[in-house]
């Protein structure tokens, strides 16, 4: 059986070094397709594109992952920013939530991993909590610099996370929002035991999946298993669905409400 091609969104940084070159990039970490590759995936690396390209190259995935990164602009949900809001990366955000938009539409399984998941919530209508120590006083989900932090989450039974066979376990996190009011559709799967929203999924379709930390930092592959098991399958375009963009997201904001 042919291994399954899963598409990874990249981060944009204006400048990037390697060897004598210092020049804009689209990278990611090298433990994201190691992630997918070791569960018996292929990966191709998703550079920001003009929005209007997200449905042909969705058409050629068998799966799409979202991947973590910068803070989503706050107006995208009908928010001012908060002080510890960004930075916002406006090309990211349009051509992720094209990705999402179009996964969705084919019923291409997605996978949505900490910035990805927040953005997810926000593309079918939903809010984030843009400073986390702001509602639970303490720290514990963002970690340090270049280190992460880790906490246990707890699925909740009767749900697709919940089905893994995942008890509480501790995960590593990176993270300083989470998302508030539910996006459409969404149900949640798993929290953190201070209430937090740790991962969310869409039991009507294929393979929705959310995840709040970053799995592909940890050891624990069932999350990628269940991609790719996922991924493996066919996959058929409904012959209808229900509007479920939520316009502010994808509002041009690159010139922000004050």
């Amino acid at each position: 059986m042919p291994k399954p091609l899963i598409g990874i969104s990249t981060y944009h940084e204006e400048s990037a070094r390697w060897g004598a070159w210092q020049q804009p990039a689209a990278l990611v970490p090298l433990n994201y397709p190691e992630y997918f590759r070791r569960a018996g995936a292929l990966t191709v690396l998703l550079p920001p594109d003009e929005p209007d390209a997200a449905v042909e190259t969705v058409e050629r995935l068998d799966a799409v992952v979202i991947a973590g990164g910068p803070d989503v602009r706050p107006q995208r949900y009908g928010a001012q920013p908060h002080p510890r809001s960004g930075p916002h990366n406006d090309a990211r955000d349009l051509w992720e939530i094209a990705l999402i938009e179009a996964a969705l539409a084919s019923n291409t399984p997605l996978l949505a991993i900490c910035r990805g998941m927040q953005l997810l919530n926000v593309v079918l209508g939903g809010t984030l909590i843009q400073h986390l120590p702001d509602v639970v006083g303490h720290g514990e989900h963002s970690g340090s610099p270049g280190a992460m932090a880790a906490h246990v989450v707890e699925p909740i039974p009767g749900t697709l996370f919940g089905s893994l066979g995942v008890e509480a376990y501790e995960v590593p996190t990176f993270h300083h929002q989470a998302v508030d009011r539910l996006g459409n559709g969404l149900v949640v799967c798993a929290r953190a035991r201070d209430g937090i929203v740790e991962a969310v999924e869409a039991p009507n379709e294929k393979f929705v999946l959310g995840v709040q930390w970053h799995p592909e930092a940890g050891r624990d592959t069932r999350v990628a298993d269940a991609l790719v098991a996922a991924a493996r399958r066919p996959h058929l375009v409904p012959a209808q669905r229900p509007e479920t963009l939520h316009a502010a997201a994808v509002a041009d904001t690159s010139s922000p409400v004050a």
